[in-house]
Order: C-alpha cells, then sequence, then structure tokens
C-alpha cells in the first residue's frame, strides 16, 4: 500500500483538516477485527441500520456510546460462575468491541436486541441551514421589493419590542 502526504491539502484547505484526518486514519490500515460479524443497512432515505451478531450476549452485557462522531459498541461478558466443559466451543463468547465512523449530522436513534442480533437504528439530520432552500421571485422594481421587505422587518422588530411586560 502506498503513503500519501496530505501535508498540501492542509495548507491550502481551511477547515477541512478533519477530513484529512480520516483519510490519515484510513490509511494506517487499522486491523478492526472480524468479531463480531454485522451488516450495515439503508432504511430509508435519511436512515441506517447496523445489525450484529451478538449471540450469546444479554442486553445489560452490551453497551453503545457516541463519541465525537464515533460509533462504540462494546460486549462485556459476565463473570462466568458455573464451571463448563466443552468438547468443542464454535460459538464466540468473547469480549469485543467495534468502531464505526460516522458521519457529520448522523444519530443514534435507538437499539435492540432480537433473536441474537444488536439493532442499531440511525438518522442522518440536516440542519434546516444547510438544506437547499427555494427564493420566491418577486416582481417589480428592485427597490420597492427591498422597502416592502425592509417594511416587514420593522413592523417584526417594532412588534417584539412593544410586547407586552408581566405586572408586578
Amino acid at each position: 500500500m502506498h503513503a500519501f502526504d496530505f501535508s498540501p491539502f492542509y495548507r491550502s484547505f481551511i477547515g477541512f483538516d478533519h477530513l484529512a484526518n480520516l483519510m490519515d486514519a484510513a490509511a494506517r490500515n487499522e486491523k478492526q477485527p472480524a468479531y463480531p460479524p454485522y451488516n450495515i443497512e439503508v432504511t430509508g432515505e435519511d436512515q441506517y441500520r447496523i445489525t450484529m451478531a451478538v449471540a450469546g450476549f444479554e442486553p445489560h452485557e452490551l453497551s453503545i456510546d457516541t463519541e465525537r462522531n464515533t460509533l462504540f459498541v462494546r460486549g462485556q461478558k459476565s463473570d462466568k460462575t458455573e464451571d463448563r466443559r466443552f468438547l468443542h466451543q464454535g460459538i464466540a463468547e468473547r469480549n469485543f468491541e467495534r468502531k464505526f465512523q460516522l458521519s457529520d449530522y448522523v444519530r443514534v436513534t435507538g437499539a435492540t436486541v432480537h433473536h441474537g442480533l444488536l439493532h442499531i437504528e440511525l438518522l442522518r439530520e440536516i440542519p434546516d441551514a444547510l438544506k437547499p432552500r427555494k427564493i420566491a421571485i418577486q416582481t417589480g422594481q428592485p427597490s420597492a421589493v427591498l422597502t416592502q421587505q425592509s417594511a416587514a422587518n420593522s413592523e417584526l422588530v417594532q412588534d417584539a419590542v412593544t410586547l407586552p411586560t408581566g405586572t408586578n
């Protein structure tokens, strides 16, 4: 694998340093364990589900946390009180930690355990300020339209100033 130097981007692109850091982390090729297996599916336009096979884990032995756009899923088996002897142990009951990088504005909305599968629901909520918006086109002289908008804005401000206050 080739090593890439992203330092020229740090000089040219202000505010994109988190993207370069993500690319650096991906280039380091951090090995994630294959256990437990998981699926990531798209369930709607801005909805996702992570499904993990967590057979043998009780809900209280699982934890889900988010920190700085990283989702941590951990499984911590309780201490075993019974002495069991296996001729063959093919079902893994080991502790695990799995990390998922989340995009901006993606949040966890819920999680359920059913038939040995952990389902984590995710939703991407883009703030209204970042969504595309339609601008109404008005007719008339530009100065007349601006005057009408200024008058409407000043009425709003005046209404806010003359709001009644509570009595003593």
